[in-house]
């Protein structure tokens, strides 16, 4: 699955394919692959919920774009894809801390892509994900 002369520019795909309240999580790209892809979610109060940790739904949403991110990797470029199912098991809060987020595409079919996402602080596990995209073009 190796794309010769195909630069993936994932800044671009994130401007271009998703919402802006997605936009608004600041994810930051820091490596895309061949079906992965690492991504910082940098801390923000605005994420966080009462009590003072990062809400569950900033960190799923950052799983499930980052999953794009890796699966675009796998493709060679960005491609319509939606969300099948996306599973999320939390083990730890995470207060004023980012979270780096690893995705790797487990299988890429035609119409079908699987994922892990794991989600750490300092190496120590936060979140861990799987998901289950349907490509579309």
């Amino acid at each position: 699955m190796h794309h010769v002369g195909v630069t993936l520019k994932p800044d671009e795909i994130l401007r271009d394919n998703f919402a802006p309240w997605v936009l608004d999580l600041g994810l930051v790209p820091e490596e895309v692959g061949d079906g992965t892809a690492v991504l910082r979610l940098p801390w923000s109060d605005r994420l966080a919920r009462e009590g003072g940790a990062l809400s569950g739904q900033a960190l799923m949403a950052a799983a499930d774009t980052a999953v794009v991110l890796a699966v675009s990797g796998a493709k060679g470029g960005f491609v319509p894809m939606t969300t099948v199912q996306l599973s999320t098991s939390f083990q730890r809060p995470v207060a004023g801390r980012d979270v780096r987020i690893e995705v790797e595409v487990t299988k890429l079919g035609r119409t079908l892509a699987f994922a892990e996402i794991d989600m750490t602080v300092d190496s120590a596990t936060v979140a861990h994900a799987t998901a289950v995209y349907a490509i579309i073009g």
